[in-house]
């Protein structure tokens, strides 16, 4: 019997994984982990709970047993890096990132909704650097003065000493600032769509020095953070936004191909599963596209596979699980896809409204709405809620896995899920 409760052990331990940056190990929302918990409430299956100080809708983010998320202090105007204990909740340390004036920004965003990204030796993030004289709002309907600034990207070690800042660029919009860095070899990359002259930027990892730095074809403010994938042996990093679905070279910045449209912003990012790439999006208008990625140059009317209108969402990100696409609206309607046809097997109403993008482990899909409820379904062609559980605290941000457990920052608490 001992011998069997260390095999068990130390096979969840080999399964064990990190959750390193935005939308995990793979950029994707997917985990490995075979243990994630399915059920529990604001009382049960909660292993700790931890008041976060400030306000933010940063993701956490986990290396071992540390876990890193950014907020925002108010009366101080600070933006924080705050690092906790993953098996006790306890504050380790906190960092300034920066001390700026507050930004103006959307009702729903956040002067802290960057999510970092580490390789476990530093810790990388991207908040705005605020100007205070005010200027109107390009790209709006209603004239309104915003703050303009730019973008500052700082990296941390993991005991929370600052090791370089740079400033890559301006940003204006009058949604506020949320870029989510992403890793590609020796380089740390952020993109900067913004109602400007937009870019993406890639900086040294250990230095914080410019490698490249590509301007985008729009001047539209956009909050898709690229993933990156080797498909047909080439290095792809793909991104919605500016007004384009487009593919580049990691390392050099060189746009590989382009799809114009179909909408002008977007919030959401993209998911591969082997075949196709999908996008959802965004504003004014909202589409649904699987993309054939093996192009070059402008690929508008010939590598869409198939495109749907209804059920699309802006803010949350969808994810791939198996033969399925899944996909929860910004209003809460989730729906489920034949991922190589386009055919919709189900849509359903899941209730209240959803800005946390989905994450899939052990063939469950996780969605979880702006009332910190999340709703466990079953991919197939039936709908299946296989749970349904309520942590009675509102939630903007999206939830990690790691080591078995789950990670969902509400707006006033971390919760670690899984005992």
């Amino acid at each position: 019997m001992r011998f069997t409760i260390l095999l068990l052990i130390l096979a969840l331990q080999l399964n064990a994984e990190n959750w390193p940056g935005w939308r995990g190990p793979h950029g994707d929302g997917s985990s490995t982990e075979k243990a994630a918990p399915v059920k529990w409430s604001a009382t049960e299956n909660i292993a700790w709970k931890t008041a976060i100080p400030g306000e933010g809708h940063s993701s956490p983010v986990i290396w071992g047993d540390q876990i890193f998320l950014i907020t925002c202090l108010n009366e101080t105007e600070e933006r924080v890096l705050i690092c906790l204990d993953r098996r006790t909740g306890k504050q380790l340390w906190q960092s300034t990132i920066l001390k700026t004036p507050l930004e103006t920004l959307h009702r729903l965003n956040s002067r802290a909704s960057c999510t970092p990204v580490t390789d476990g030796k530093l810790v990388y993030v991207a908040v705005m650097k605020v100007d205070t004289k005010k200027i109107p709002a390009p790209n709006v309907g209603a004239q309104r003065l915003i703050t303009p600034g730019s973008i500052e990207v700082t990296a941390f070690d993991l005991q929370g000493k600052r090791k370089w800042s740079s400033n890559i660029g301006p940003f204006i919009s009058a949604h506020g600032f949320s870029s989510n860095p992403v890793l590609y070899r020796d380089l740390v990359i952020v993109n900067g769509d913004h109602d400007g002259d937009a870019y993406i930027a890639a900086l040294d990892r250990a230095t914080g020095k410019l490698r490249w730095k590509t301007p985008r074809e729009n001047k539209t403010r956009s909050y898709g953070t690229p993933i990156i994938r080797t498909i047909d042996g080439r290095e792809q990093m793909i991104l919605c936004g500016s007004k384009s679905v487009a593919s580049y070279d990691p390392a050099t910045g060189k746009r590989h191909w382009i799809i114009d449209g179909p909408t002008e912003q977007f919030v959401a990012s993209m998911v591969y599963n082997g075949q196709y790439l999908f996008a959802t999006g965004g504003f004014p208008e909202r589409h649904i596209l699987a993309i054939r990625p093996n192009g070059r140059g402008n690929v508008t009317e010939t590598h869409i596979a198939w495109r749907e209108r209804r059920g699309a969402s802006y803010v949350p990100s969808p994810v791939v699980l198996g033969d399925y696409f899944l996909i929860v609206s910004d209003a809460g309607i989730a729906s489920c896809f034949d991922a190589a046809k386009g055919t919709r097997h189900w849509m359903e109403r899941l209730g209240g409204g959803h800005s946390a993008s989905a994450i899939t482990a052990n063939g469950l899909a996780y969605f979880v709405s702006d009332r910190g409820i999340t709703t466990v379904i079953r991919p197939g062609k039936e709908f299946e809620v296989v749970a349904k559980n309520d942590l009675k605290e509102s939630s903007s941000s999206s939830p990690a896995i790691s080591q078995g457990q789950l990670f969902i920052r509400g707006h006033k608490h971390l919760f670690c899920i899984g005992k």
